[in-house]
């Protein structure tokens, strides 16, 4: 396809799928919550990485791409996504309004992929940016009013992981023949030792053998949706929608995340949500269908004449 061309439509397929990656880490909020209540952490992240590689590498064929590449994607992920993120949480960043702020990852990844991978980005993406960037203010408005907690280093961490899942979405997209589940496996084997060695600076081994002392079913819990639904099926599919549509039109569909994460929180937390909530999930919804379908068919009636 050349850069002129109009690019295909996104099969119902490919958006039912991107959807229920959205109700996955939506939830995912919440059950990081519960993990870093119980074990510190940049712990739970390397050991949440620690099980997504192991046993599966054992079963897994690596993936068709540099090792470097593979290595890259598991560290952004492992160390610049959830390093920040999980930490940012346990530190008291009200995990509704985290799940919305994380998703200007989506700008990021579009932005990116434009400056690395040369994705064009037309007047109906930026259009849809705009609309859906408005749905996140109004979401950061309410919920930071209602919620509250959210101080400045802890909103500069929130945006640093969202710049890491950024990053790693571009790096999967230059690997387009890797196996998305391959990926996922490989990929972390790379992050559990630069996150246990953070841990153990950061952290210290005190709070480390009380929280395994300590440990729980309601933790065990956690870690099991973090590794097996979180990582190894939403990442690995996550991964296998980029690496066939492209990261600029995929990324969106985490922006849906907000929503079912608002919805978690408050069945599981008693987080309220009223109007405002109600209008941003709307405009970010709307953003979401600009960016992803706004001039198809414009183009397609060009491209027929």
């Amino acid at each position: 396809m050349t850069a002129n061309q109009a690019p295909a439509k996104l099969p119902a397929s490919a958006i039912g799928a991107a959807v229920v990656i959205a109700a996955i880490w939506g939830f995912n909020f919440v059950v990081i919550k519960v993990g870093v209540a119980g074990v510190p952490p940049l712990m739970l992240a390397a050991l949440r990485f620690l099980f997504s590689a192991l046993p599966a590498v054992f079963f897994v064929k690596r993936p068709k791409a540099p090792l470097r590449s593979i290595a890259a994607y598991g560290i952004l992920l492992g160390v610049g996504e959830f390093g920040f993120l999980f930490t940012a949480i346990k530190l008291g960043a009200p995990s509704g309004l985290s799940s919305i702020l994380l998703q200007s990852q989506a700008f990021f990844t579009a932005l990116l992929a434009a400056l690395f991978l040369k994705e064009r980005l037309r007047a109906h993406n930026v259009a849809g940016m705009a609309v859906a960037a408005a749905g996140l203010g109004v979401f950061a408005l309410s919920s930071g009013g209602a919620s509250g907690g959210m101080t400045l280093p802890l909103l500069l961490m929130i945006l640093l992981a969202a710049l890491g899942w950024a990053a790693a979405n571009v790096a999967a997209r230059t690997m387009p023949g890797a196996s998305a589940l391959g990926l996922m496996a490989w990929s972390s084997l790379f992050s559990p030792l630069p996150l246990a060695a953070l841990s153990l600076l950061v952290e210290g081994p005190r709070a480390i053998g009380a929280a395994f002392a300590g440990l729980g079913a309601l933790t065990i819990g956690a870690l099991a949706y973090l590794v097996a639904m979180s990582t190894l099926l939403g990442y690995g599919l996550w991964n296998h929608l980029i690496m066939r549509h492209g990261a600029g039109r995929i990324a969106p569909f985490s922006l849906m995340v907000p929503i079912f994460g608002i919805a978690s929180a408050s069945l599981a937390f008693g987080e309220r949500f009223g109007p405002l909530d109600v209008a941003g999930a709307a405009l970010i919804l709307a953003g979401l269908l600009v960016h992803v379908f706004g001039g198809n068919d414009h183009r397609a009636k060009r491209d027929e004449r």
